[in-house]
C-alpha cells in the first residue's frame, strides 16, 4: 500500500524588505512521500520569497512531473512564473521558459556538476532564467527543526533571510547563481 502525504502547516510573518512585501501566509502544505524534509522547506521558503497575487502550490502537489514546485497565474488563468526547486534538467527548464514569461530556480543542493550539465545544454531563454543558490547546510537545519505546526518569522534584508522559528534561527543567504557560459 502507498503511504500517503503528511501536511505540515506554516503559520509565517514575512518581512521581505528587498521586495517591500509585508504579509502573513497561513500555508497548509502536502509533503509527497517522496519528498525530503529538505525539499519541502526549500518549497516553502520559495513560496514565500516569491510570495503575490496569483502564487499557489500546484494541484497534485509533486505526483504530477509536468507542474512546478510554485507557480503564478493572473486572473485570467495564464502561467507568469515558474518556480522549481532542486535541480531540473535542461529540458525541464526549456520546457518551463516557453510556458511562462519568468522562470526562477531555488536550488538547495550542492550543484557544481548540474551547473556543467546546464553549460552545454540548449535551453529557451536561458539567460532570463534566474537561479538561486541556498545554503545547503541552512536548508538541513531548518528541515531537521520541522514540526507539524510551524510559525515562522521571516525577514530577507539585502539578500540574506532571517528565519526564526519554534526551533531555532537561522541566516541564509540566498545567492543569485549566473546562467553557465
Amino acid at each position: 500500500m502507498a503511504r500517503s502525504s503528511t501536511v505540515y502547516n506554516f503559520d509565517i510573518v514575512l518581512s521581505d524588505v528587498d521586495r517591500g512585501v509585508y504579509d502573513s501566509l497561513d500555508l497548509k502544505v502536502a509533503q509527497h512521500p517522496s519528498e525530503s524534509s529538505e525539499f519541502l522547506v526549500a518549497r516553502v521558503l520559495a513560496y514565500a520569497l516569491e510570495v503575490c497575487e496569483g502564487i499557489a502550490f500546484p494541484p497534485g502537489g509533486l505526483s504530477n512531473t509536468e507542474t512546478p514546485a510554485v507557480w503564478v497565474h493572473d486572473m485570467t488563468g495564464q502561467l507568469l512564473v515558474w518556480i522549481d526547486v532542486g535541480l531540473p534538467s535542461p529540458e525541464r527548464l526549456h520546457k518551463a521558459s516557453k510556458a511562462a514569461e519568468r522562470v526562477a530556480v531555488y536550488v538547495h543542493k550542492a550543484n557544481d556538476a548540474w551547473l556543467r550539465t546546464l553549460a552545454g545544454a540548449k535551453v529557451h531563454g536561458s539567460a532570463s532564467i534566474e537561479l538561486y543558490e541556498l545554503d545547503p547546510t541552512v536548508v538541513d537545519a531548518i528541515a531537521g527543526a520541522l514540526e507539524r505546526r510551524n510559525s515562522w518569522s521571516l525577514s530577507r534584508m539585502e539578500g540574506v533571510v532571517y528565519l526564526e522559528a519554534d526551533g531555532g534561527s537561522w541566516e541564509l543567504p540566498v545567492l543569485r547563481v549566473a546562467w553557465p557560459a
